[in-house]
């Protein structure tokens, strides 16, 4: 699972006020090479939850990744900056695109409810009495 996805995702667990941001709790993840597409990005950030973003990096254990607050759009998209090593455009394109969760959970939080990660794919099947 992409960080990505998990951004967009959001528990309907019965009680569940928001359900979002899932909290995450990744026991096994891995990097994955993507080829950088600034307009695909450029299209995608106005809808990611930046805060959330930023939750997910630090659960897994990359505090450093990205900044606190999301930088501004012409430092994210300046000339140039896509073939810079470090620059904000790369390192939001890592985070949402290359860091794929294998194993771990994530969990709701109005209700705890723990939904398993396993192969990369999150279940967020419900069960009966929780509908």
């Amino acid at each position: 699972m992409r960080l990505l996805t998990h951004n967009m995702l959001a528990s309907n667990v019965r009680g569940a006020t928001t359900g979002y941001p899932l909290k995450l709790e990744a026991a096994k993840w891995v990097t994955k090479e993507v080829e950088l597409n600034a307009d695909f990005l450029r299209g995608l950030l106005p809808k990611i939850d930046w805060r959330a973003l930023v939750a997910a990096t630090r659960a897994l254990g990359l505090p450093e990744l990205l900044p606190e607050e999301q930088p501004p759009e012409e430092e994210i998209f300046a000339e140039g900056a896509a073939d810079v090593e470090g620059s904000a455009i790369r390192r939001i394109h890592h985070a949402l695109l290359e860091i794929h969760v294998q194993e771990g959970s994530l969990v709701c939080p109005d209700t705890s409810r723990c939904f398993p990660i396993d192969k990369g794919i999150p279940n967020m099947m419900l069960h009966e009495d929780e509908v």
